[in-house]
Formats: C-alpha cells, sequence, structure tokens
C-alpha cells in the first residue's frame, strides 16, 4: 500500500475532459465535454444521470457504483456490447481511458485500454485516476448489515490499494474451499491444514490491508476535524478477532493465533455451514464524533451528514496518499440538505481540488456551486447544457 512521504510531490488534480459512451444503459451513443471541477447532472427521474456516474465508476476496479454484472450494462435493445471512454487531463496531459465488453468475442470479459492499447485490467487505471463515490444505497449504512459496511471498507482500501480486489476475492474463494471441506466431512487432517494455512494467510492480508486503511482514515480526521462544520466528524474503528490482534502482536503471530481458532472451531462451524470467525465477520464502527453516539443511534439526517463527512475525510485520505486528488461521485446528494448545508458542501468539494460529478432533479439545488461549475440537462438519452 502506498505511504505516505515527507518529501510528496504537489498534487495531480486528474480532470474528465471527455465522455463517450456507446450502448451503455440508457444511452445509444454519447459524447460529452466537460471544462470544470464541479459538475452537475439534472433531470427527472429515470432520465439516465445515475448511468452517467455508473459510466465513470467503470474506471476503477470492481463492479462500479452499482455493484451491476458487466452484461446488465448493455443497453436493452443494443447488440450485447457497451463501451465506455474518457479523455483525461492531468497537469497539463491528456490520456485515454477505455472499458467494455465484446460478448461478440465468445464471452463478456472485461477489456481495458490506455491510450488504445490494451492492459491486463482496470487496476492499471489507478495510475491515473483514483475514485470515490456515494450513492443512496448507502443511506442505511450504518443502521444496515455489517455485510454492506465490510463492503464500504473495503471500497475505501480499494481507492488507495488497487490490489485489494484480488486479495478479497481471493480471500473468499478460500472460505469457499474450507467450507466446502467442512460440509462434506473431510477427516483427513492435512487437507484441512492446507486450506486453513492458505486462508490465514489471505486472511491476514486483507485485515492489514482494512487496519491500515482505517488508522490512517481517524489519524486524519482527527487531525483536520473542523467542529463547526455541518458534516460531522466520525470516529472509526474495526472489530473482529484479527482486527484487534494486528495493532499489538507480530504478523505471523496473529496468523498461527488465527489458525489455531480455525482448527479448534471445525466442529462449530461445520454445524453453521460457514466460517465464523475471520475479516468476512469484521465490522467497520463508526460513532458520531461531536455526540460521542453510535452513528446507528443517531438521526437520520445526522446519519447522512456524517456519511458526508466521512467520504469527504476518504477523499482527502486518497490524495494524501495517491497523490491525486480523486474523481468524487455523488448520486443524488442536493436534494437531502438544506441551502445552508448544500453551499457548505459545495465550498468542502471545492477544497478537495480535483473533480465533482452530482446528480439531482431540481437545477435550483445546485445554483451556489458559484461560476467553477457546470450543469446539465439530461434527458431521453441526450445530455445538454442547461
Amino acid at each position: 500500500m502506498t505511504m505516505f512521504a515527507d518529501d510528496a510531490p504537489a498534487l495531480r488534480r486528474p480532470m474528465v475532459r471527455r465522455l463517450a459512451l456507446a450502448d451503455f444503459r440508457s444511452y445509444a451513443a454519447l459524447d460529452l465535454r466537460v471544462e470544470a471541477p464541479l459538475i452537475a447532472l439534472t433531470g427527472e427521474n429515470g432520465a439516465g444521470k445515475t448511468n452517467v456516474l455508473e459510466a465513470l465508476s467503470m474506471f476503477t476496479p470492481g463492479r462500479g457504483l452499482r455493484r451491476a454484472d458487466l452484461g446488465d450494462l448493455a443497453r436493452i435493445g443494443g447488440t450485447g456490447r457497451w463501451a465506455a471512454s474518457l479523455e483525461l487531463e492531468s497537469d497539463g496531459d491528456l490520456v485515454q481511458l477505455g472499458t467494455g465488453i465484446e460478448p461478440a468475442d465468445g464471452g463478456s470479459a472485461r477489456r481495458c485500454r490506455i491510450d488504445r492499447a490494451p492492459v491486463s485490467s482496470a487496476r492499471a487505471f489507478a495510475d491515473h485516476l483514483r475514485l470515490v463515490w456515494l450513492t443512496p444505497a448507502m443511506d442505511g449504512l450504518f443502521a444496515g448489515p455489517a455485510g454492506d459496511r465490510r463492503r464500504f471498507l473495503d471500497r475505501l482500501v480499494l481507492a488507495v490499494d488497487s490490489d485489494h480486489g484480488i486479495r478479497v476475492n481471493a480471500l473468499e474463494r478460500a472460505l469457499r474451499n474450507r467450507n466446502r471441506l467442512l460440509e462434506e466431512g473431510i477427516r483427513d487432517a492435512a487437507w484441512l491444514d492446507a486450506a486453513e494455512q492458505e486462508l490465514a494467510g489471505l486472511a491476514l492480508a486483507v485485515s492489514a490491508a482494512r487496519v491500515e486503511t482505517v488508522t490512517r482514515l481517524a489519524a486524519l480526521i482527527t487531525a483536520q476535524r473542523d467542529e463547526a462544520s455541518p458534516f460531522p466528524w466520525a470516529e472509526v474503528s474495526l472489530e473482529g478477532e484479527i482486527e484487534q490482534m494486528l495493532p499489538h502482536m507480530p504478523s505471523l503471530e496473529v496468523e498461527d493465533r488465527y489458525r489455531a481458532l480455525l482448527r479448534a472451531n471445525r466442529g462449530r462451524d461445520a454445524a453453521a455451514g460457514r466460517t465464523l470467525i475471520g475479516p468476512q465477520a469484521s465490522d467497520l464502527a463508526v460513532r458520531h464524533g461531536p455526540k460521542q453516539a453510535e452513528a446507528a443511534r443517531c438521526s437520520t439526517g445526522e446519519q447522512k451528514a456524517l456519511l458526508v463527512g466521512l467520504v469527504l475525510a476518504h477523499a482527502r485520505l486518497v490524495a494524501a496518499m495517491a497523490g491525486m486528488a480523486p474523481l468524487v461521485l455523488l448520486d443524488e446528494i442536493a436534494a437531502h440538505f438544506d441551502p445552508r448545508r448544500r453551499q457548505a458542501l459545495y465550498e468542502e468539494l471545492a477544497r478537495l481540488g480535483g473533480q465533482v460529478w452530482m446528480t439531482g432533479a431540481d437545477p435550483a439545488a445546485f445554483a451556489g456551486m458559484g461560476a467553477s461549475a457546470q450543469v446539465f440537462r439530461v434527458f431521453q438519452g441526450q445530455i445538454e447544457p442547461a
């Protein structure tokens, strides 16, 4: 994972200058040129605003902000393929990023290109672009199941460590392997020992990446928190056996202890049908800092403001660790706040130094963004200046 550097170079500020879509969701074809650091997309519900943000979110490892299957991104009635490309400007240089699928090739594997040259995966985009996003689906994050918070946490880590997704996927495969062996009643200890050794190594790697990110995020929040901000600061920590051990003992000892826990709990895990201890059962704990209250016990409005504050802090962390201001995607963000808090949000976003894309049904909600913004109207698969 990238570390902070005492002699860190000047912050890079990549800006999307052109976005082109072909057969992506509601867009048969789109060629959108933008100039401003703040972009607002307005239009009726269902017009295709979120589809634009989703297209941008495909330029990072993973399945995008809707977590959709690749095939589901293709336009209904289209060819079954889809393509998205963007021109990105950074420090006066332009680079072209492209991604999409071609089912005609015999599958729907995702293709990625940089300056039209193939690259192995979307992880290569991280050299040019980092993304942070917030969607309405995340509004229930604090009161919802722990699995939602783990996915949110892994997205935080992935924004600063593009290899994290590989480790998480490998961990899931190792868990399925051990669960299958337990379900089949395998009595050969050597098989289970080997499966648990692989699982323990991956569990440690995933947990260590999460701990480092959360530790750095907590330190940044402490250093930069503003008691007067309408977006309250959060206390963040991790709950889980491995996460509790890692700060206090050597990694090899943690791995050994986790293997011992797996061995001791084979019977219980077999009865449960799954592995009960490990990073797949960990949780991200969040507290409302100024109120010193669990986030889940706060009001709906307080939770939304707290979540926005957490995402803003994460964007600052990405900038500090990656050396580039992230592209921030905020879906239906303005409707939740009164004019005072909306204005404060736009000021906070401008201070991030990167490009921000927002959506909302009411154009008036974006009136306070100022001259450094562009507002577009989205309708029937088309976009034009508002």
